[in-house]
């Protein structure tokens, strides 16, 4: 259709028999819902990513069923389907719009629920590449919420929808079809008491994989005689553990945050953040061979190994309000669904599942509500036919920045493994650039305001090259920068 590659032609809610699904705004009108089959859409994974997807395919389907192979907990609680639960999380600006735009008054919810937001750089302490940032006026806010708050507060919303119909501790064991076009997913009970259940089949017009970076999508579609993705990987080995505390001693400390950010010379990071509840998330993490440990004694001595004794004196005056968990998932892969190939008609990938990006990096649930939105958007063009290619190259180019920025820098770091991890000659001259970047931004206000809007996905990385901000990363000596923690607000600084 239009040009589509063998196998990527059809939309991704269109069967062969049945006129495109969805409809464009006037025939929907010419053909109301009772007069056609009914549609139906498969969302594999009821996390952040799988649910914000199923609330948009509601828009277009009959109904929609997410398959969770865990079960949810009833309030906001750990659950334990997702392990990184346990961890520092933030929403970035980006990803605060777009979950307001999928889920109007989301963000008032968040807040009634005491969730921080946090100013950058005047709230946060943040140390990079040997330099403290000044504190001047915030550019960016960071939403500082718990996961499993974050996870509940959406959940609750999405499955208020009657069209949308919650399976859990039932795991997808594959998908139903040919190499044309998915036809269903195959199921499998788990938990207590129902393992020895049969396995039975759910048809669908669509199936979406939203199952994470662990997804066994790509076997499915060998198993139907189609092609898997190509896999692009980046490994580091970092690892990181995270302790909840309450301020303790440090009620009136005069910031919100510190950032601690490794690089090529110096392996160790750090991230301290509040959270809902009057508490705060304490991350250390290190490069492969430099794994943070999970007992008190090892967790506090390492924290000397940062560049400065801020974050283990905070740690000190600090109450300890959990056990403290590692976590070692932490490559960058890439699925590259957006390329031709056999692959069938009616199966998308979004989320980790299509592209996982090493955590540290703050990303995941910002492309996650940001997927949902592109997911939207090609749905809805009035302009071209929603095939199941163009749909999923819409998702890829979403994800495409932040994969840009997390396995870029990752790619300089060493010990960097994987079949993506090369610095290709092309790569090199913005590698130079960048490190300019990295060195310039904490003392000039004017590139650090430029950095974070990249690094918040609110801009494109070619806004790193507008004149203005090239000739400051260019021209002249790096800028003054704090050589110690910045205790003190800059009000008026670079204004």
């Amino acid at each position: 259709m239009e040009g589509e590659a063998a196998g990527d032609g059809g939309g991704p809610l269109e069967d062969p028999a049945r006129a495109e699904w969805p409809e464009r705004e006037a025939d929907a009108r010419e053909e109301p819902r009772a007069s056609r089959p009914p549609r139906h859409a498969v969302v594999i994974g009821g996390s952040l990513a799988g649910l914000l997807a199923a609330r948009v395919l509601a828009d277009h389907a009959d109904a929609v069923t997410v398959v969770e192979r865990d079960r949810y907990p009833d309030g906001p609680e750990h659950r334990a389907g997702l392990p990184q639960d346990r961890h520092t999380h933030v929403l970035l600006e980006s990803g605060r719009h777009a979950l307001e735009r999928l889920l109007p008054g989301i963000m008032d919810e968040m807040r009634a629920h005491g969730v921080p937001w946090v100013g950058m750089p005047n709230d946060i302490l943040q140390w990079q590449a040997g330099r403290w940032y000044r504190r001047t006026p915030a550019t960016k806010h960071l939403v500082t919420g718990s996961r499993p708050l974050t996870d509940w507060l959406v959940r609750r919303r999405v499955l208020a929808d009657p069209r949308i119909r919650l399976v859990e501790g039932t795991e997808v064991t594959g998908l139903t079809g040919d190499a044309g076009r998915v036809r269903g997913v195959r199921l499998r009970a788990r938990g207590a008491g129902r393992a020895g259940e049969e396995p039975g089949t759910l048809a669908a017009d669509l199936v979406l994989d939203a199952s994470g970076r662990s997804s066994r999508a790509p076997g499915w579609l060998t198993e139907l005689g189609a092609e898997p993705p190509h896999e692009e990987r980046i490994d580091i080995g970092l690892a990181y553990a995270t302790r909840f505390y309450r301020a303790g001693g440090n009620e009136d400390v005069p910031f919100r945050g510190i950032y601690v950010i490794p690089d090529a010379t110096q392996p160790y990071g750090a991230v301290l953040l509040p959270t809902e509840g009057d508490r705060w998330t304490a991350l250390l993490s290190g490069l492969r061979g430099s794994e943070p440990p999970t007992d008190e004694a090892g967790f506090l001595d390492f924290a000397n190994r940062l560049p400065h004794p801020l974050f283990r004196d905070w740690l000190d005056k600090a109450e300890p309000l959990s056990a403290i968990h590692g976590y070692r998932a932490t490559a960058n892969v890439r699925r590259r669904y957006d390329r031709s190939g056999r692959r069938p008609a009616g199966f998308l990938a979004t989320g980790e599942a299509l592209c996982a990006f090493n955590p540290v990096y703050g990303q995941g649930m910002t492309v996650a509500a940001l997927s949902a939105l592109a997911l939207r958007e090609a749905l809805n063009d009035p302009r071209r036919v929603p095939t199941t290619r163009r749909v999923q190259r819409a998702l890829f180019a979403t994800a495409r920045p932040a994969w840009n920025i997390s396995a870029g820098a990752d790619k300089l770091l060493p010990g960097a493994v994987g079949n993506a991890a090369a610095l290709r000659a092309v790569d090199r001259p913005a590698a130079r650039y960048m490190a300019r970047v990295v060195r310039r931004a904490p003392g000039n206000p004017a590139v650090g305001a430029a950095f974070r809007a990249v690094t918040a996905l609110t801009a494109p990385p070619s806004s790193l090259f507008a004149p203005a901000v090239a000739r400051a990363v260019l021209l002249g000596p790096d800028p003054e920068a704090p050589a110690e923690p910045p205790l003190e607000e800059e009000p008026d600084a670079g204004r």
